[in-house]
């Protein structure tokens, strides 16, 4: 009986270590624990994980606070405080992917005109610490007569971005080409709070109401949209598209909630505080770093065998490779196994240090020079070929010896012209260069010099166009190019320094500039710069056109003498053509309508533009300004109404207006609308336009300011009246696109021009 007993007593100890044994390994299968102990970790099939959780004691902060809504099917899990659902949580990557409404705007044929049926602009807000993904999101609009405008604060400062669809029919859409014809897409900023979405439309679908009644607008993740030609219909029926958010823990200490062995703390400024973090296992472990015990060793071993030779042995965090016999580990992470023969690597070594070393020892003089002599010619033959010199020596050609020689400068001659372009040096700033102030080392002549960007994916082609273009330009009104540099890392240009700044400082008293211009002084620069475009459209040795004539791009010298400037957009027109198909390009605000729908770039392009700047200096008002109210926003549009509706005078700048000069401010200004009309073929030309401005000083000057000019006297430069429609979307930036399609890129702070 005794020894049956001690049989019995012995089977059933063994029993327990095995059922435990088998737990063991059945836990470490398993999914790992994601909630608090004794807290739920599921809403429908959505597992929860800390630092979120359901129900008080449950979560990390009240931020993190899930509410499950179980009247929904499934049941849905939300932000407590907020309606949008969350479909997954990423604790490695500290985001959210929610479910965000569409917006949208639709249209249909009420008593024979287009009227709108149904408007919604979803907003989103999100409470700290929580921020819109700008890596993980795009902002799309699909429609083909749709523009959208993406709004959101980053703290107590707003920005906006938007895009613009266009298209006739289906059959000119492509599949899977979000790029402005039926779909356009656009970047948001980052560490946004909140988005609301404004979506119009420009012909309220008139011409597309068989195929295409509505407009879309919406934020999603990337990956998640593919727009095609069945995109239209399948928008009518989906209310909801997936979007990434960001989440961080905000602290000041680090370490505080990253509760788990092997985790580690990662700083994350996601919010404008810039103070947040959050918590990753460690390479080799995996789970929940939030949680004590979370983060569980990876057996690499388990599914694969990731050593080439040997058998794989795991370890925490790690693995290492049990080398078979005559092999042995290569480095000390003992990954690698190699052939274990010590003599013969023994000798192999000691025969190539010391050859190595005789020939180092031999040639090390010669070899040092000679490499150094052939890096710096490679890099700098590198670096003429990146920044277009190859481009430029075949504009040079194509030219037939037209163009006048300019000065190559060194690259080490105008880094110390800059004092190594020095941020104090800096005096202006555009889209693809910022331009320094410089003293040539040899003469102490005062340049600018206009350094490109780098990363800015066109700055070749613009600066070489802007080289070719300024070289064949001789006039007193037009910045003088002295010379360039392509042997550096970004192109160099080099100028005639302009010390008075921009026509627009002047004006709009930006940058520290109070001037008060005088009516003869506007006039002056008007007509100067006029003189400038209408040599450049029919004196020089090719026709230019300038493409972005506007105020920021007339710079004035210490006598208020007009210099037009910025050629990187111009373009050369042969003799044999009256007009040119480009990529849209310009400045909203001054760009030309017709030039924008066709594609078709002419001289009249730089007479709508000038004729901007015109009503700019009768005005001093900006030419875009979202500070006016939605219908006053475009200058071009404002002030022909104010014209037709015989109250011009209620525009007009009243500080330059008198008695004695109200006829000629009036000539001006019927000038300055014949120069926008919509049609490009009843606009006067650059040359008329000189011709009217350059009669109008002398007469102002011999009448001591009268001059009784009527708007009949222009009739033949101005054509007839015209109540064309000036459409213009409430951005300001530079753009390009295709015929019949545009994408607006913007980001900045919300405009408080006049």
């Amino acid at each position: 009986m005794a020894i049956n007993g001690r049989t019995m007593l012995i089977q059933l100890s063994l029993a327990v270590i095995l059922a435990a044994t088998i737990t063991k390994l059945a836990a470490a299968d398993g999914p790992l624990t994601q909630a608090l102990p004794g807290c739920k970790d599921k809403c429908g099939d959505l597992t929860i994980p800390y630092p979120f959780g359901i129900g008080d004691g449950c979560y990390l902060r009240p931020e993190f606070n899930i509410t499950c809504d179980h009247s929904a099917t499934p049941p849905a899990a939300n932000l407590t405080g907020q309606t949008f659902r969350i479909t997954k949580f990423s604790l490695d990557e500290g985001e959210l992917q929610v479910m965000m409404f569409i917006s949208r705007d639709c249209y249909a044929t009420v008593d024979s005109h287009a009227r709108r049926t149904y408007r919604n602009n979803p907003a989103l807000w999100l409470p700290p610490p929580y921020t819109i993904s700008d890596t993980k999101n795009r902002f799309i609009a699909v429609g083909c007569d749709t523009y959208a405008l993406f709004q959101g604060y980053r703290g107590e400062e707003r920005f906006i971005t938007g895009c613009m669809s266009l298209c006739n029919s289906l059959g000119s859409v492509s599949d899977s080409n979000c790029a402005g014809v039926g779909c356009c897409q656009t970047s948001i900023p980052s560490g946004l709070k909140n988005c609301t979405v404004q979506l119009n439309s420009y012909y309220n679908h008139s011409f597309i109401m068989d195929f295409n009644p509505c407009s879309y607008a919406f934020t999603v993740e990337q990956g998640q949209f593919e727009f095609s030609s069945t995109s239209f219909d399948q928008l009518t029926n989906t209310n909801l598209l997936p979007m990434v958010i960001n989440w961080e823990i905000e602290d000041k200490t680090c370490y505080s909630a990253c509760k788990a062995n092997n985790s580690v703390c990662v700083k994350r400024a996601v919010n404008i505080s810039g103070s947040g973090y959050i918590c990753q296992c460690l390479g080799g472990y995996q789970g929940n770093p939030y949680l004590p015990h979370g983060c569980q060793d990876i057996d690499e071993c388990k599914s694969s065998n990731p050593c080439s030779i040997g058998t794989c042995v795991n370890v925490p965090g790690n693995f290492s490779c049990k080398c078979p016999e005559g092999y042995k580990n290569d480095g000390a992470d003992r990954k690698n196994c190699i052939k274990d023969n010590p003599n013969n690597l023994l000798l192999l070594i000691s025969l190539g240090v010391t050859g190595g070393f005789l020939i180092l020892l031999a040639g090390i003089s010669w070899t040092y020079w000679a490499m150094q002599r052939k890096k710096i010619i490679k890099l700098k033959e590198k670096y003429f070929k990146e920044n277009g010199g190859l481009l430029l020596q075949q504009q040079l050609a194509s030219q037939e010896g037209s163009v006048e020689a300019i000065k190559i400068f060194t690259g080490e001659e105008l880094k110390r012209a800059t004092n190594n372009y020095h941020d104090s040096r800096i005096v202006g700033e555009g889209g693809y260069g910022i331009v320094y102030k410089g003293v040539l080392p040899d003469s102490n002549k005062v340049v600018a010099i206009k350094k490109s960007k780098i990363g800015v994916p066109t700055q070749k082609e613009q600066f070489v166009n802007e080289l070719i273009v300024l070289s064949q330009i001789n006039h007193r009104n037009v910045v003088r190019l002295l010379g360039c540099c392509l042997e550096t890392s970004v192109p160099l240009l080099v100028y005639e320094f302009i010390t008075n700044g921009t026509l627009f400082e002047h004006i709009h008293h930006k940058n520290g500039r109070a001037s008060s211009f005088s009516w003869e002084l506007r006039l002056k620069i008007a007509a100067e710069t006029a003189g400038a475009l209408a040599y450049l459209h029919s004196s020089a040795l090719m026709q230019i056109i300038h493409r972005d004539v506007k105020a920021t791009n007339i710079l004035l010298e210490d006598n208020y003498t007009a210099k037009v400037s910025d050629f990187g957009a111009s373009r050369l027109i042969p003799l044999d053509q009256n007009q040119l198909t480009t990529l849209v390009q310009g400045t909203y605000g001054y760009l030309d309508p017709e030039y924008f729908l066709t594609n078709q770039l002419t001289e009249k392009s730089d007479v709508y533009s000038f004729g901007v700047v015109l009503m700019e200096l009768l005005t001093s008002k900006v030419a875009l300004s979202f500070a006016r109210p939605e219908e006053e926003r475009n200058l071009a549009s404002l002030f022909v109404c104010a014209m037709e509706e015989d109250r011009l005078n209620q525009i007009l700048d009243q500080d330059i207006v008198n008695d004695g000069n109200i006829q000629t401010v009036k000539h001006v200004a019927n000038l300055a609308k014949g120069c926008v009309r919509l049609k490009g073929g009843d606009r006067p030309t650059m040359k008329e336009v000189a011709m009217e401005l350059e009669g109008m000083r002398t007469t102002s000057k011999h009448s001591w300011g009268k001059a009784d000019f009527t708007p009949e006297e222009t009739q033949y430069y101005l054509g007839s009246s015209s109540s064309d429609i000036y459409s213009a979307v409430a951005v300001r930036g530079d753009f390009s696109g295709t015929k019949g399609s545009m994408e607006i890129q913007m980001l900045m702070p919300y405009d408080d021009g006049r």
